[in-house]
């Protein structure tokens, strides 16, 4: 019985501190929602001789603040920006000048953040045409 009691005890005890803790509730001036993955899309869009392209894309219904901050391969922030878009959309170019790439995206708000990192390989083909004479 003292196990249930002390199960609850912890239990209320959790829920008293979520509930007064303004980054969970509206205590903060409207209240911050999760980013969930579904809403974060970064898709690689191709290559030329100059840049490797990737497209980022945010659904943020509320309009609320977030940052869109990219890595590179050593983890430096190479670009750091707050928005407040309810569409988010940028083309992000990176130089095409090394073999590999690593860059990370992230998009954070107050609450938590979603990461996409990708492996980029740049592979040199040839094409080579053969016509019988």
């Amino acid at each position: 019985m003292k196990s249930v009691v002390k199960a609850i005890a912890v239990a209320a005890t959790a829920i008293v501190v979520l509930v007064s803790n303004p980054t969970v509730t509206k205590a903060n001036g409207g209240g911050t929602k999760s980013i969930n993955d579904e809403q974060v899309s970064v898709k690689y869009v191709g290559a030329d001789d100059n840049h490797v392209v990737f497209q980022v894309q945010f659904d943020n219904p509320t309009g609320e603040k977030f940052q869109l901050i990219i890595k590179n391969d050593n983890g430096d922030v190479v670009y750091h920006q707050a928005f407040t878009q309810a569409h988010f959309a940028k083309n992000v170019y990176f130089e095409n000048t090394d073999s590999e790439i690593e860059p990370t995206f992230i998009i954070r708000n107050a609450n938590n953040e979603v990461v996409r990192q990708f492996h980029v390989v740049k592979t040199l083909t040839e094409n080579t045409t053969v016509t019988s004479l």
